[in-house]
């Protein structure tokens, strides 16, 4: 049986408030990227950045936990499943500009820590720089660009339209899938090089 309406429908409304939603993101993560806070904390800054690789590969598991839900037709569990994802990706977001923030900017192959990558470093990490350099600029352009689709996706499960819901969601679930999966591998990848 499918679920009643959560939230009523509304589409300017919400064209309007997911278009909000996802300029402000963008331009808080771009422009907050540029600033550094120098302030002296009592834990190592980059709990942010591993808190953001769980956070990811939670979210992860919830996408493949839900997709099975909804295949099953439990469709109470995958709305709770998919309302949790959003939630940590939230969460996500706020970790993400702390660490960004506090931390500052980290280069790959950086193992002087100095802030400068030279040809020696980056001999050193090879062709590993080129797939970390691809990797990373996939993740944050899907991360970006898929944002409104998300909400928007969660807005037609939320309003009843499953049809609708569903055509957004077999494009976008790969997409948010490949940008959680992705994430924990940056990180895996730049942690050596935090200093």
């Amino acid at each position: 049986m499918m679920l009643e309406p959560t939230i009523q429908k509304n589409d300017k409304q919400a064209k309007l408030l997911i278009g909000i939603f996802s300029v402000v993101v963008l331009v808080a993560v771009t422009f907050l990227s540029k600033f550094t806070l120098l302030v002296e904390l009592p834990f190592d800054k980059h709990i942010f950045a591993l808190a953001n690789a769980v956070l990811n590969a939670t979210v992860a598991i919830l996408l493949v936990a839900a997709l099975v839900a909804v295949k099953q037709q439990k469709y109470a569990a995958h709305k709770n499943i998919m309302l949790t994802a959003l939630l940590l990706s939230v969460l996500f977001l706020v970790s993400y500009i702390a660490h960004h923030l506090l931390a500052g900017e980290t280069k790959f192959g950086d193992t002087d820590h100095d802030g400068l990558v030279s040809a020696a470093e980056i001999a050193v990490v090879g062709n590993t720089r080129s797939f970390y350099f691809i990797l990373l600029a996939t993740h944050i352009i899907l991360a970006a660009t898929s944002l409104p689709f998300i909400l928007f996706t969660a807005y037609r499960g939320l309003t009843s339209e499953f049809e609708d819901h569903k055509k957004i969601a077999r494009r976008i679930w790969p997409i948010w899938f490949y940008v959680a999966v992705t994430g924990p591998l940056v990180y895996m990848m730049i942690k050596p090089y935090y200093s």
